[in-house]
């Protein structure tokens, strides 16, 4: 992946050619899409996306990838994730890419439901631009892989999502092992509005996607670092265990690593060949 990047760097500028706000990224063998970068999907600054639809996709109606950054719910942006982005357009041209930005948490701002809800916003906001409602694929890093499971399993009443790709995200808040997390007070006094629980449900309980587990469930393919000082593997073998207590259809892999280093060349490519071979295994069923 870095060598992605210095690739990516060299040539960004030849890849671009302008319009009004629109551009058109070549990305070579007949792959190309246009690109609208800071999109507002929402009347909040940071409610923003990078959209990229392909110009000759094979399907009318493509599926579409959301993109959710990592930085434990109160950093981190889009741009942190634009050249992995770049290079699942290469792998997956027959799709639809959204990077997106979301409300994040402070310590006069809870993350949820905000950033649940900002994912449930940029879905209206696709599905209303593009004219149709595709299914969604949520891939996220870190927080963000904690985002999409969420979102999928808590609050996608109207099964919008065909599947989950979650990249170092944790599963359950409450395992003793996450609680070592150097930032977990931040987790229990800022992750969840006191407002959005009901009496009989713990905070940890309501914003652990393991909790909220089903038959129904979104299938998910789970990425962790077997030497993740942040995101304990135990988060991995937690949530392994109720996907398939539950029957969902799941796969999880483990690279040589710690937190970030899931998007190293080989260990991003070893991850995308694995997402296309999920995916097509989703669409036989």
């Amino acid at each position: 992946m870095k060598n992605l990047i210095v690739i990516f760097g060299c040539f960004f500028m030849l890849l671009f050619t302008t319009s009004c706000r629109k551009k058109t990224i070549n990305l070579g063998k007949e792959i190309s899409f246009e690109s609208e970068e800071n999109v507002s999907y929402g009347k909040d600054s940071e409610q923003k996306m990078d959209l990229y639809i392909p110009k000759n996709s094979l399907n009318s109606k493509p599926d579409v990838f959301i993109i959710i950054h990592g930085g434990g719910w109160r950093g981190g942006e889009k741009s942190h994730l634009s050249f992995f982005t770049l290079s699942m357009m290469q792998k997956f041209p027959n799709h639809i890419f959204a990077n997106i930005d979301y409300r994040l948490a402070s310590t006069s701002r809870f993350a949820i439901p905000n950033q649940t809800e900002d994912i449930n916003n940029t879905m209206l906001y696709l599905e209303k631009t593009l004219q149709y409602k595709p299914k969604f694929i949520l891939l996220g890093n870190s927080a963000g892989g904690h985002l999409s499971m969420l979102y999928a399993y808590k609050f996608d009443q109207a099964r919008k999502v065909k599947a989950v790709i979650n990249i170092v995200g944790p599963s359950d808040l409450s395992d003793p092992n996450f609680k070592k997390y150097t930032d977990y007070s931040f987790v229990e006094k800022h992750l969840i509005d006191p407002k959005s629980l009901s009496s009989d449900v713990s905070m940890m309980n309501f914003a652990s996607p393991t909790h909220s587990i089903n038959s129904t469930s979104a299938p998910t393919l789970s990425y962790y670092g077997n030497n993740d000082q942040i995101i304990p593997l135990s988060q991995k073998q937690i949530l392994d265990s109720l996907l398939n207590k539950n029957k969902v259809v799941n796969e999880s892999f483990e690279f040589n690593g710690g937190h970030l280093d899931w998007d190293k060349k080989n260990n991003a490519s070893f991850l995308m060949n694995k997402i296309d071979a999920f995916l097509k295994k989703i669409d036989k069923k």
